[in-house]
């Protein structure tokens, strides 16, 4: 015994020094990559920076002899409308195409997360959208939805009178054609993560349910929905935040048009900076987009915090219940 005790003793703590050292391997493995990214990208966040402080566009001398501007450039794009309008056109673009892709994605969800036949047929197809190449889905739509396109001539077939609508045309409608091309591009983002938390769900406290007599529509609205609430809002920032950035969809097929209807955020800083050449403006509204991402970032961390202590909470009272 006192043999046995003395030989194992000593191989204790290199156990846990190497789990230790696991562990900091595995932390630096997923932060360095970041923080390498970080320390590339500081020189551009500098010579933004100054961009921003001094007036300068490609029509003036050098760069490094631009005139101090100071903040005047970051007043005058908060002073600006056309940039709070495409603040505007971002926020609904992301948002509705938010909510619709994340809908349709969970409901495919809910019919694949169980096996059947044909099940690897119906996955592929649902993620097909997604592999699509952004400019590639605008070049196809332009071909599609032209006024004598197809789209128009299956709702004139349905409908049995000619239908000549202008989905890109038409101001008032051009930025809802470029959210359902959105949302049929990126279903598939919300499909697999909604499939991949449906799947890791616990059967437990599913099965106590219907011996309990719930029914499907309670045990979903009860037991999976609380449970997936991590997933649901990581699924919906993450695709807010893809969105806000969209830009070769709206880009490659109405350029911000027709006028200023589907002028975004990322729209407005490439005409800002690359059509009408005002680089020091665009590195200005640029800090500030990227602020008020920052903002969003860090408000989704404290809301997916929140929901994981809930999580957590919500797992600890039946085992607190159990010791009792």
């Amino acid at each position: 015994m006192t043999a046995t005790a003395t030989a194992t003793g000593p191989e204790a703590p290199p156990a846990r020094g190497s789990r230790s050292r696991g562990i900091r391997i595995f932390k630096w493995t997923l932060v360095g990559p970041l923080i390498s990214l970080f320390l590339f990208l500081t020189p551009v966040f500098l010579l933004q920076l100054y961009f921003s402080l001094h007036s300068w566009t490609i029509y003036l001398s050098s760069w490094w002899d631009a005139d101090y501007a100071g903040l005047d450039l970051f007043r005058e794009v908060l002073t600006e409308s056309r940039f709070y309008w495409a603040f505007a056109r971002s926020f609904l673009f992301a948002g509705l195409s938010t909510v619709g892709c994340f809908i349709i994605g969970f409901g495919l969800a809910l019919l694949m997360y169980r096996p059947f036949r044909g099940h690897s047929f119906f996955y592929v197809l649902f993620i097909l959208p997604m592999l699509t190449v952004p400019i590639v889905t605008s070049y196809t739509a332009d071909m599609i939805l032209f006024r004598s396109g197809p789209i128009n001539d299956i709702m004139s077939f349905l409908a049995g009178t000619e239908i000549r609508f202008t989905w890109l045309a038409n101001p008032d409608f051009a930025i809802f054609t470029i959210i359902m091309l959105e949302i049929w591009n990126w279903t598939p983002f919300a499909f697999i993560i909604m499939l991949a938390g449906l799947s890791s769900l616990p059967n437990e406290p599913v099965e106590a349910a219907r011996i309990l007599g719930a029914g499907r529509l309670r045990i979903f609205r009860e037991i999976q929905v609380p449970l997936l609430r991590p997933v649901i809002f990581l699924a919906l920032i993450l695709r807010f935040l893809e969105a806000m950035a969209e830009f070769p969809k709206t880009w490659g097929l109405l350029q911000g048009g027709p006028g200023t209807a589907t002028e975004t955020i990322p729209v407005y800083l490439y005409i800002v900076t690359w059509r009408a050449f005002n680089v020091s403006k665009g590195a200005a509204a640029s800090y500030l987009v990227m602020l008020l991402m920052i903002v969003i970032v860090l408000s989704a961390i404290y809301v997916l915090r929140r929901e994981k202590k809930a999580l957590d909470a919500l797992y600890e009272k039946p085992a607190a219940g159990g010791e009792g």
